[in-house]
């Protein structure tokens, strides 16, 4: 009711109720797994761990770098997904809220993934990417709120990649009042992801429309776009052009829709 809005009491019932693996640094690097490089997790967990690191274990997925928080529980969030993507979602931190962030960078890396965390945290590592001249990609998600437009342009200051979904690049654009042109003064490359109306890829010279990919059976939505992400920075760190990454992250969206979790599908 429209005029009660001050007092909203909602009720859903779900048809399923399922405890699977996730975040946005499981999911990406699974991915990542997938499509044969060598993702490294750098986060924070809790005392529950165990289960999830002899995951990524035998995903062969490195977790050396997960601070375990000691006397707190792992992130977790509560989600309600109907199937158009639309989600209503409870987030507890956990033991990412008390996440360290190091100076220190494996010699290895080519890339940084800078996906919702604490703001604070997210901002202090995209400082230390900037300082040691490391590609990254600022994926700020659910957390854009907690920004002020300051911070925001200061963390795709100098950024290879800014992605989200088109309701968060408007609302980046709300609240750093930056065109798309000027956000590609700070950022090099945006990308704007649109369900199933594909994605679009703006450089300097111009848009990349991509297709979205039609799953062969349409499950479960959570997930996707972590996986589009994994098959993009994959193929960029290949050397493909940015149509090819485009393609390849599609592709690899579709097939995390096609399974109930964001960390059950295999190529």
């Amino acid at each position: 009711m429209p005029d009660k809005i001050h007092m909203l009491n909602l009720s859903f019932e779900v048809e399923t109720v399922e405890e699977r693996f996730g975040g946005t640094a499981g999911n990406i690097a699974y991915n990542l797994k997938l499509l044969n490089q060598n993702p490294l997790i750098v986060s924070a967990a809790g005392e529950d761990f165990e289960q999830y690191r002899n995951h990524l274990r035998i995903n062969d997925i490195d977790d050396s770098l997960i601070e375990i928080i000691a006397d707190t529980k792992t992130a977790f969030v509560n989600i309600i997904t109907d199937l158009d993507d639309n989600q209503i979602s409870a987030f507890y931190p956990g033991a990412l809220a008390d996440a360290s962030v190091s100076n220190k960078i494996p010699k290895e890396a080519e890339v940084a993934i800078a996906s919702p965390e604490a703001k604070e945290s997210m901002i202090n590592r995209i400082v230390v990417y900037q300082k040691k001249e490391l590609p990254y990609v600022f994926d700020p998600g659910q957390q854009i709120p907690m920004f002020s437009g300051q911070e925001l342009r200061q963390c795709m200051d100098g950024a290879k990649i800014l992605i989200g979904n088109d309701y968060e690049i408007s609302l980046i654009r709300q609240k750093t009042a930056l065109s798309i042109k000027n956000i590609l003064k700070k950022a090099e490359i945006l990308v704007i992801t649109l369900g199933k109306q594909g994605s679009r890829i703006y450089t300097s010279t111009g848009v990349i429309k991509i297709k979205s990919v039609k799953p062969a059976k349409f499950i479960d939505p959570t997930g996707a776009g972590d996986a589009y992400r994994a098959g993009f920075v994959s193929a960029l760190i290949d050397g493909q052009s940015l149509k090819q990454c485009g393609t390849l992250a599609s592709k690899i969206a579709a097939k995390a829709i096609e399974h109930y979790g964001a960390q059950e599908h295999r190529f």
